[in-house]
Parts: C-alpha cells; structure tokens; sequence
C-alpha cells in the first residue's frame, strides 16, 4: 500500500511521455478497439483522440489493411508466436481525408490477464523521404556534373578547330552550293557549342554571390539590351517597374541571365507586332516580376514538359533554357518562379523575390 502513490505517479510520468512523443502510439486489444491513441498519433493521422478510441482500428485503416491487420491478430491469438514484434515495417498509410503518405510502422505485445493488447509505434516519413531524395538528387548531380564537364570539355575542342577550319574555307569558297553547305556546317556548330555551354551550366553545382542592389536598374538593362532586337523584329516592348528603388540581395549577374533568356523567348515565340511586357512591382515584403507576351503559347499537353532537360519547341533549342532559369531563381532563399500559359494567346512567367531587409548584411558569397 506505500508503494501505490509512487507507482501512480510512475504511470503518470509515463503515460505523459509517451502522449508528447514524436512518434504516433496506438493502442489495440485483441479485437482491434483503440484502447490509447496520443498526440502525436492526432497529428500524423488528422484524427482527434475522441473519434478514434474507443472504435474499431478501421477508423484510420484501409479495409484491406485492417483484414490483414485482424488475421496477424487472430493467428497471434492462437499461435502466440509474435512475427513482426520488433521489427520496423515501412508501408503507405493513409491520413484523414485519403491523402497517402509513407510510413514505419514497429509493434510491441504485453498481455494482462492473458489477454493480448498491442501497440504500433508509428512515424512519418515524409520529411525523411524527401531529405533522401534531395541527397541522393544532390549526389547524382555531381557525379553527372563532373561526367559532363569531362565530356564537354573533350567535344568543344575539336568543335573549335572544325568551325575555324569552316570560316577559313568560307573566305576562300566562291561556289554558292559549297557555300551553302559550310554555312550550315558552320551554324550546327555554334549549336552545339551552345548546347556543350548550357549542358555544363545546368549540370554545374551552383554558386550565387549575393551582393545588394536595385532590382528596377537591372530590369532596365535587360530592357535596353532587348530593344533593338524588338524594333528589327516589329515588335512592341514596354518596362513597368515603380518609383520608388526595388533593393534585393541576390546573384546580379545570374539574374540577369534569367530575365534575359526569358525576354528573348518571348521574341522568338511571337510574330511581327506582338507584345513584349516586362514588369516589377513591389508588394508586401517582395517583389513580383513579370515577363509576359502575346505570342504562340504553349499547347496544354506540353506544359509539364518545358523544365525537362532537352524539350524544346525551338527549331534550334537546347532544351536546357527554362530549366536553368527556374534553378537559379529557386536557388536563391524565398524567391519561387511559376510559367502560365495558354496556345495561341501567350506566356506570363512571374518571378517572386524577397525585398532586402535592413538586417541583412549588405555583401555575402554562398
């Protein structure tokens, strides 16, 4: 009898710790009735405690699951011959509302009275999942990078030679079909010197050096470097950026790149008198840029194709554009990047960049 105040609170400390764990504990008897159904287990399957204790295990399981779930149990319950205690299961489970998500899965087994009771000790698996295959994607890329960078390296020099060799016979050259023939020798070249450089910057890992300035001064010098090609191409360009400075912490030089590869899509995609827009616009703590047209778009079927590596709609398209450009606006923090479009009407791409704040330190390489 002394030792009951002490055995009580034991029980209490225990039963508390296993309710604030991280993992989900449920709890059944030997007719799967949720006997105890934690914090934790709230929170990973979106069932609240008073819907799920007292029920069946169905509450929360598949039908299939739970008629394999009750076989274990009955075979158990005969055989006494534990085969999965102690032993962690990976499997889909499914949370409230039927959105599957991965999972382990260990069970324990303590009888009272000579009834069994068992408990599975549940968790979550998605961050895991994901951190692996970020890792494994990370890992792959590095390798392939350096295979790349090798390849690419050991191409581009005799693709040197042979275009200089090309030119050289092109100034000699005076027959028109000889002509016409190093022409096209000497233009699949720059392809594919296009292509060696962009395969190397995608599969590059990528470095930003972040440094503050003036996201409208930029977007200027983009517009000022595309005009000229508008006016050849009768086309109409405008800038909209606001009055006051748009200061961001970011990698200039890359950022340029993206909102130049974007600006000449658009001229490639429209015909004589289309549109070409290029906007900024402070909001909130960002700022969204937008870089739209009024040309060709981009067939629905086609749309979850154009961040893949070497899908092109261009006649002469490495493919690699896009994806580039979507890498390096996700590889700098908060910033996102989204591509609608509709066939026959045109292409909105719009950028979202924190604005700097004044804690920020003004220079930094990462």
């Amino acid at each position: 009898m002394i030792h009951q105040p002490e055995e009580g609170k034991t029980l209490a400390i225990l039963r508390s710790a296993v309710e604030n764990t991280h993992e989900a504990f449920v709890t059944i008897d030997d007719r799967q009735k949720v006997l105890f159904f934690n914090k934790a287990a709230e929170k990973i399957f979106g069932y609240s405690q008073e819907e799920v204790v007292g029920c069946r295990l169905d509450v929360i399981m598949s039908p299939d699951c739970s008629q394999d779930h009750q076989k274990a149990i009955d075979r158990y319950v005969k055989t006494r011959v534990p085969r999965r205690i102690s032993h962690g299961t990976e499997l889909i489970a499914t949370r409230k509302g039927g959105r599957k998500f991965p999972a382990e899965i260990s069970f324990s087994i303590f009888e009272i009275d000579g009834r069994p009771y068992f408990t599975g000790i549940v968790r979550d698996l998605t961050e895991t999942k994901a951190l692996r295959e970020q890792v494994l994607r990370a890992e792959r890329l590095a390798a392939l990078g350096q295979f790349v960078a090798e390849v690419t390296h050991e191409i581009n020099n005799p693709l040197m030679m042979i275009g200089g060799f090309v030119r050289q016979l092109l100034r000699n050259k005076r027959d028109d079909t000889d002509r016409k023939k190093l022409n096209i020798i000497a233009d699949e070249v720059v392809r594919l010197e296009n292509l060696l450089r962009e395969l190397k910057e995608f599969y590059r890992p990528r470095t930003l050096t972040l440094a503050a300035f003036d996201l409208n001064e930029l977007l200027q010098e983009v517009f000022d470097l595309v005009q000229d090609e508008c006016s050849s191409k009768d086309l109409k360009a405008g800038l909209r950026t606001g009055d006051r400075a748009a200061l961001i912490r970011g990698d200039r030089e890359k950022l340029k790149q993206v909102f130049l590869n974007l600006t000449r899509n658009s001229i490639d995609a429209m015909e004589p008198g289309g549109n070409l827009s290029l906007a900024g616009k402070r909001s909130g703590d960002h700022v969204t840029i937008t870089v739209a047209d009024d040309g060709c778009g981009i067939p629905e079927h086609e749309q979850d194709k154009v961040f893949s590596p070497f899908f092109s709609r261009k006649k002469h398209g490495t493919g690699l554009g896009l994806s580039i450009c979507k890498s390096i606006i996700e590889g700098h923090a908060g910033c996102s990047f989204a591509l609608e479009s509709e066939e026959g009407k045109g292409t909105i791409v719009t950028i979202r960049i924190p604005l700097k704040t004044s804690n920020l330190p003004a220079d930094h390489s990462t």
